[in-house]
């Protein structure tokens, strides 16, 4: 492959192309070819976005995009459109150790992950959130409170702007820096209201939540690994479960307003709309059976006096 500082002024973006290569096959370029693009990386600031995007795509989804992220940071194409990522190196994770160094962790994030667009973007984008984060907290102990809330706003002020993401992919990526750390905070004691929050909160971006946080796994503990991988997917077989079971009958039969109203001498407004949502939550939490009759869903209403408990709140 030949570079040319003429064929780079008219295609600054053909910097990128040794990268490809290194993602499909995973082999780094002649030193010479290395040395060409880094004397010239400066170009690439004048590359066409729309064309910068594709070719880090391409990357990300490659069979070997660490090796290839590691070339376009030696070469300095990276700090030109990612510099949020580029500043994570050497960044220490806990006591110095190596292994956890910001950098290497995505790495491994990324080439763990499962090839879909989004995932792959938000596994390289995912912590960047950590540099203006970390906080140390005494020996060997390092905080990054916040950092996937932080992350996603520097996702929007950042690579959103700078590169022209597709909406959806751009949606989508976002998400998924700003949720990431939530399936790994699943124990196994989450409640099935719980359980459904999550599911609700992560919508329509729960499959590649869960793939994300599967790649993010990247303890060198066998024990460590194989319990963080169980419960991710104990995670999901539970949303799986629930939501089965959820669309086999819906916890409110129909009816149930105007039977409220008969028993209680309501009419119809607020005071029945909030009485639905309190059996609603009742069911979520699991204190309530789905598939309850009216009848029984009134005798409860009465049996616990929620239709006085409502009165007593503030209009």
């Amino acid at each position: 492959m030949e570079l040319t500082p003429e064929r780079v002024r008219e295609e600054p973006a053909a910097l990128f192309l040794p990268a490809l290569e290194v993602a499909r096959e995973g082999v780094l370029p002649s030193g010479a070819l290395s040395t060409q693009v880094g004397a010239m990386a400066t170009c690439v600031g004048e590359a066409d976005p729309r064309v910068v995007y594709a070719h880090l795509s391409a990357v990300l989804c490659g069979r070997h995009p660490d090796v290839a992220l590691q070339w376009l940071l030696d070469v300095g194409l990276l700090a030109h459109h990612l510099p949020e990522l580029a500043a994570t190196v050497s960044l220490a994770q806990e006591g110095g150790r190596r292994h956890k160094d910001v950098w290497e962790h995505t790495k491994v994030v990324v080439r763990q992950a499962v090839p879909r667009l989004e995932v792959r973007w938000a596994a390289a984008l995912h912590d960047v959130g950590k540099v203006p984060t970390r906080r140390f907290v005494g020996p060997g102990k390092v905080t990054f409170h916040g950092h996937a809330e932080v992350g996603a706003e520097m996702f929007r002020a950042g690579p959103l702007r700078r590169l022209a993401f597709a909406p959806g992919v751009a949606a989508r990526v976002e998400a998924l820096i700003l949720l990431h750390l939530r399936p790994g905070q699943y124990d196994g004691s989450w409640s099935d209201s719980a359980v459904r929050r999550f599911a609700r909160e992560a919508g329509p971006h729960l499959r590649d939540l869960l793939d994300l946080s599967r790649a993010d796994v990247t303890s060198q503990r066998p024990g460590r690994r194989r319990r963080c991988m169980y419960r991710i997917s104990e995670l999901g077989r539970r949303i799986r479960a629930l939501a089965a079971a959820d669309a086999k009958a819906p916890p409110l039969p129909a009816g149930l307003g105007d039977a409220l109203m008969a028993a209680f001498a309501l009419q119809p407004g607020r005071r029945v709309g909030a009485l639905r949502r309190r059996l609603e939550a009742l069911c979520d939490a699991g204190e309530l059976a789905p598939g309850l009759s009216v009848e029984r869903l009134v005798d409860e209403v009465a049996r616990r006096g929620l239709v006085d408990e409502l009165a007593a709140e503030p209009a």
